[in-house]
C-alpha cells in the first residue's frame, strides 16, 4: 500500500481506499467460487445498516486474487453475511487501517 493525499492505493486491487480518523476499509480475499458474487456487511448489532461490495477477480502480477474492497468503513465490528459456517464472519474494523480477511486459508 502507498499513502498519498488523495488516500491510501492497494496496488493489484485497483482500488484508492480514503480512510483516516475512525474511518479503515477492509480487503475480504475469497477463492474463486465467490466470484461475482455480493458479499453484506454491518455493524455488529445493527442489521438495518448492511452494505455490499461484489467479489472481482484481480491480478497482481502473475497471481490470480478473488476479492472484494469495502472502501470507508466506520470503526467498529463488523459482521459479514454468509452461510457458510466455517468461514469467519466478524471482522474489527481500525480508523486509518485496512483489515484484511482471507477466507481462502478455511477449507471445507
Amino acid at each position: 500500500m502507498s499513502e498519498n493525499e488523495h488516500g491510501t492505493w492497494m496496488p493489484g486491487l485497483g482500488s484508492v481506499l480514503d480512510i483516516g480518523g475512525d474511518v479503515g476499509a477492509l480487503v475480504l480475499y475469497t477463492d474463486a467460487r465467490f466470484l461475482d458474487r455480493e458479499v453484506e456487511i454491518s455493524p455488529l448489532g445493527d442489521e438495518s445498516r448492511r452494505v455490499h461490495t461484489a467479489i472481482h477477480e484481480r491480478r497482481v502480477g502473475e497471481r490470480v486474487l478473488f476479492a472484494g474492497v469495502y472502501p470507508e468503513l466506520s470503526a467498529g465490528t463488523y459482521r459479514i453475511w454468509t452461510d457458510d459456517p466455517s468461514l469467519p464472519d466478524r471482522v474489527t474494523i481500525v480508523g486509518g487501517e485496512v483489515a484484511e480477511l482471507d477466507w481462502r486459508a478455511v477449507r471445507d
